[in-house]
């Protein structure tokens, strides 16, 4: 019975390989070759399935037959299972139903690290720092975060009961929460940094980032924004079409921003702004580093090559591969490479992969920060040149290389590194501790707690002692070289149990090396904008 059933399956292979090979001859001049190709996978099935040591599974091994035809391809086609679509598409589709909570696992209980405004857990008034005891009558601890997932996720309008035990109250108390849609945000962060200087962050390119983008545009330049930085820092991209309405902004109408280039014909797109942007004299910088790739490098490469801002940072991941994707009979489904992405003065922006997709993203981490950071004269030959709309110099090869390389400039002691290391989120739990100690912080406007507030001589040997009880293997000298990074940090996560994710992300720059660089630079953007 099971050897009629995997000569069924060859047999519908064959069948249907046939078939689309006939319709795919007109392009295809190996037709032949690859009919032969699947005959001999076929030959090869039928030996596995009748001599193989043990019975196969062949929903495992099929998968991984597929995945091994597109790792063969390029690093972006892949075979992505039912259970991961489904996951991937609600990532993208810009909401979820369930409480709305930012969360991890502390100490073996669910803990609050933010309410999510406007949601659910917000309006029930969950604090950071709750920890959940009971789920629906059920003891929550050494609960996993899938389980957490399953549990706390489920249609609009159920209910779902939670026992909270909360620091600041002596006694655990219930509380029942009615789920609703959760959106899910791609601008994480939105806020006037100093003066007039906007500050945006966007984490990803999903169905609503265009829109959300517009709505804080809109809201910084309402409080007095006069130039503007666009953090696109580890931003991984995301859909093609939110990038462009990103750009839109910008640019006046009918400005080419993206061109697309591929072997069939409806793979080749060119991509032009659609109107007359409303910030087109808003002096830009952006920030992208190693982890920006796709879609933030298609924004970034725009504005570099129609000199309508400057590019600060580290070179830009490579990723300028266009996929589509296809929804498979049983529910799984195929992303495939149909085009490249290409700049608008005809950079590539895909590197290399020819060496397997291992080294490719292996050279991520490995290399040197940006390939220009020292070494220009001596490398910049060896890549090709293009210009800009002024007839600047800008460089092909791979991802795009900033106007100004600025290494992060992240680089903890040893010890220190040990606690970012661990999942437990000790700068979160110590920020907390040191909260109840010190309520005079919650008084403070939030400008001010974190551009004025400096913490005591006794801090450090404060966080050592505490951090100490979970962590042994740690140095105190350690922790005193790195005092300013460690109090970034705690202000950081104090400034977002208090005033939420933007006060946490402005902490932030306080310490950041790039977005240092920026503010001295804005003036020079100016200039290259013709502003």
């Amino acid at each position: 019975m099971k050897r009629n059933k995997i000569l069924l399956i060859v047999l519908s292979l064959a069948i249907i390989i046939s078939i689309s090979l006939t319709r795919q001859s007109k392009v295809s001049g190996s037709v032949d070759d690859l009919y032969l190709k699947m005959k001999v996978f076929s030959d090869i099935m039928a030996v596995v399935n009748e001599n193989y040591v043990e019975e196969v599974d062949w929903d495992k091994t099929m998968e991984g037959a597929y995945r091994g035809l597109l790792e063969e391809l390029d690093p972006h086609s892949v075979y992505i299972e039912k259970k991961d679509r489904e996951k991937i598409e609600e990532d993208f589709k810009g909401e979820f139903q369930g409480i709305g909570i930012e969360f991890d696992i502390i100490d073996g209980y669910i803990t609050v690290i933010s309410p999510i405004v406007g949601t659910p857990s917000e309006k029930v008034g969950l604090q950071s720092g709750d920890k959940f005891i009971e789920i629906d009558g059920k003891s929550a601890y050494k609960i996993t975060k899938k389980e957490t997932f399953n549990k706390l996720r489920g249609k609009k309008g159920t209910k779902v009961s939670l026992t909270i035990k909360r620091p600041s109250v002596k006694e655990p108390f219930k509380v029942e929460i009615i789920r609703d849609d959760i959106p899910i945000y791609s601008v994480i962060a939105k806020f006037i940094y100093d003066k007039d200087v906007g500050y945006i962050k966007v984490n990803r390119f999903a169905a609503e980032t265009g829109d959300e983008f517009r709505q804080a545009l809109k809201e910084l330049k309402e409080n007095g924004m006069e130039s503007l930085i666009l953090d696109l820092r580890s931003n991984g991209g995301g859909y093609l079409h939110q990038a462009v309405e990103m750009l839109d902004n910008f640019f006046n109408k009918g400005v080419k921003l993206v061109y697309t280039k591929g072997r069939i014909s409806n793979s080749n797109e060119e991509y032009f702004s659609r109107t007359n942007g409303k910030y087109t004299d808003i002096p830009l910088i952006i920030l992208i580093n190693r982890a920006s790739a796709s879609a933030s490098e298609i924004v970034s490469g725009a504005i570099q090559d129609l000199d309508r801002g400057l590019i600060i940072g580290e070179t830009s991941f490579g990723k300028g591969l266009v996929q589509r994707q296809w929804k498979l009979r049983d529910g799984s489904a195929l992303r495939i490479t149909i085009a490249r992405y290409y700049t608008p003065s005809g950079r590539l922006i895909q590197r290399p992969y020819d060496e397997g997709t291992y080294k490719y993203y292996k050279e991520i981490y490995t290399s040197p920060d940006s390939v220009f950071s020292d070494s220009l004269d001596n490398e910049g030959h060896i890549r090709p040149k293009f210009t800009t709309k002024s007839g600047r110099t800008v460089y092909g090869g791979g991802g795009i290389t900033p106007d100004i390389a600025v290494k992060s400039g992240f680089d903890p002691t040893e010890s220190t590194e040990k606690i970012y290391r661990k999942s437990y989120r000790s700068f979160f739990k110590f920020a907390q501790k040191y909260l109840e100690e010190h309520p005079e912080y919650n008084k403070m406007e939030v400008n001010e707690f974190i551009f004025n507030v400096e913490f005591p001589e006794t801090f450090i040997d404060e966080f050592y002692k505490y951090i100490f009880q979970s962590i042994e293997d740690i140095n105190i000298d350690d922790f005193k070289k790195d005092k300013s990074l460690i109090e970034m940090q705690v202000k950081s996560e104090m400034a977002k149990i208090i005033w939420g994710d933007n006060a946490f992300w402005k902490a932030r720059l306080t310490y950041d090396k790039q977005f240092k660089k920026v503010l001295i630079s804005i003036e020079e953007a100016k200039k290259i904008a013709g502003l």
